[in-house]
């Protein structure tokens, strides 16, 4: 028995996907998945990588922008209205964008939001780049979802 239409599990390379003539999304920088609750996970590439930008040492870095979770990864810290630690509101933005981890390059082809028609559409309620902007294809999507730095060494938002 197949699963209802737009309810199917997402494993990359397994078959046809209701994504398959692709997805359209551009990011307008707006902050929406910057911004509340959610935790971005940091490998340690992407440490180096924003230490640099910051010009900064690494351990400096880890002190100031990062936070320990009970297992054990790291993660950015986020303000006291859990916005994440590099969204400036004032300013309009992510201020290391060219270098921001992979797991926020990567929004918003999360398992978790590409799972379902559903979902996706529940998500672009709040995300004014879904649905527009240059397509993207379903082998880039499945690209995506391989090492999207929620399931490995990044995790989730």
């Amino acid at each position: 028995m197949s699963p209802p239409q737009g309810r199917e599990e997402v494993a990359p390379g397994s078959g046809p996907r209701w994504y398959g003539e692709g997805l359209r999304f551009a990011c307008t920088r707006c902050g929406h998945c910057c911004t509340g609750a959610g935790v971005v996970l940091v490998s340690e590439a992407e440490i180096s990588t924003l230490a640099r930008r910051l010009e900064l040492e690494e351990a400096a870095f880890r002190a100031i922008y990062t936070r320990r979770l009970r297992g054990g990864e790291l993660a950015l810290r986020e303000k006291a209205n859990r916005d994440c630690v590099f969204y400036d509101r004032g300013r309009g933005g992510c201020g290391v964008y060219p270098d921001r981890p992979r797991q926020c390059r990567s929004w918003p082809f999360w398992r978790g939001v590409v799972h379902s028609r559903e979902r996706w559409e529940e998500e672009a309620k709040s995300c004014p780049g879904m649905d527009r902007g240059p397509l993207h294809g379903s082998d880039a999507i499945e690209a995506w979802l391989a090492d999207d730095g929620i399931s490995g060494a990044a995790g989730p938002r």
